[in-house]
């Protein structure tokens, strides 16, 4: 439907056509039922992974998750990593928790993006009446380039002392990734995409992404345009958030802006995300943190992973299921009774998941 309403991207030189997140089919089915990935990782994303789990299956929802223990200590083997990704490729839709980096340094969930070409990353930072926060009204989409810029991890010591990094910014890659944050406010009956840069200083490499950015908004005469310097950005999403609706920028930008707005509406437990290729999405929390330190208390917040599995509910055509269990979420924290630390409450892991159900049951009597 959208291809009838623009131009194809395919006429702009240089770039082929980028998939919308409707065209992307959910992968194996068997016996009525979807497989998905589920990779739980390090840190709390066990127990929090347990919270959906638990969720899934007192709602019946027909889907199964084929889970691959997949740690920086289970990274040790090569093999390990190579069956998350076959697992993610044969299913094409995953959740999955953080993954620490381990000892030789290397960054496992930049080379999940890498292998999976899981380009487009899609963080909502949406306001809670339940959660006491300077600004409410916030509903704002912060779509991240997810596989070049600064995280291309190309980086040496060209002598000792001497660190070099190279930023790598194709004209392809940004212009896929401006197409598809378009597509995604056409298709979310969204008002506005701002493109984030800092082209006044790295005018070849940010230049260029907000060059293809440009483009791509003249064949999208129904949405307005506009273009913020990042630490303008910054600035403004403190001062007046509500300005903003969707955002896009390359990697690095979107890993602070994302965590910065995540920041506004109440912290890295109730932001979800998702992330897009061609044939594949993979679904996690927005704000990818570990919390090592809270391993086994069983105290975190798991709204934002279940806030996730509920997108991804939807993205599995289960329209009803996943709307339901957001809403419930949205009750749950809309009490003061439930409440886990980081919103000022006691409540643990279990007690919020338990209070998410008990909403779902009073929403399907």
């Amino acid at each position: 439907m959208l291809r009838s309403i623009v131009r194809p991207l395919k006429t702009i030189t240089g770039c082929k056509a980028a998939s919308t997140t409707s065209s992307i089919q959910p992968g194996t089915k068997y016996g009525g039922k979807t497989t998905v990935t589920l990779i739980p990782g390090d840190g709390v994303g066990p127990e929090i992974c347990e919270s959906v789990t638990t969720i899934f299956k007192e709602m019946a929802v027909p889907v199964e998750f084929e889970t691959i223990d997949l740690t920086k200590h289970t990274l040790k083997d090569e093999g390990a990593f190579n069956m998350a990704i076959t697992s993610l490729k044969r299913n094409g839709v995953g959740l999955k928790g953080v993954i620490n980096r381990s000892a030789d340094f290397r960054h496992h969930n930049v080379e999940f993006r890498g292998n999976l070409d899981t380009y487009a990353n899609v963080v909502r930072c949406m306001s809670f009446d339940g959660i006491k926060t300077h600004h409410t009204g916030i509903d704002l989409i912060a779509i991240r380039e997810n596989t070049e810029g600064e995280y291309s991890c190309l980086e040496h010591e060209s002598v000792p002392g001497v660190v070099e990094c190279f930023k790598v910014i194709t004209r392809e890659k940004s212009l896929r990734i401006a197409k598809f944050a378009f597509d995604y406010a056409l298709e979310h009956k969204r008002r506005k995409v701002t493109c984030i840069h800092k082209a006044n200083i790295m005018k070849l490499s940010d230049g260029l992404f907000k060059q293809c950015c440009k483009e791509v908004s003249e064949l999208y005469p129904t949405i307005d345009y506009d273009e913020q310097i990042v630490d303008n950005t910054c600035q403004q999403l403190v001062i007046n958030p509500q300005q903003f609706d969707v955002m896009v920028m390359p990697n690095l930008y979107g890993n602070l802006v994302s965590n910065l707005a995540a920041g506004l509406v109440g912290g890295a437990g109730v932001v979800p995300s998702k992330s897009y290729g061609s044939e594949i999405a993979v679904f996690e929390p927005g704000a990818r943190h570990t919390w090592m330190e809270m391993k086994g208390m069983y105290v975190a917040n798991p709204v934002a992973m279940v806030l996730s599995s509920a997108f991804m509910l939807k993205h599995l055509t289960l329209h009803d299921a996943g709307d339901k269990l957001i809403q419930a979420v949205k009750l749950v924290l809309n009490k003061e009774s439930c409440k886990t630390r980081d919103l000022g409450g006691n409540a643990t892991t279990r007690e919020m998941t338990r209070a998410i159900m008990e909403e779902l049951n009073h929403l399907y009597a």
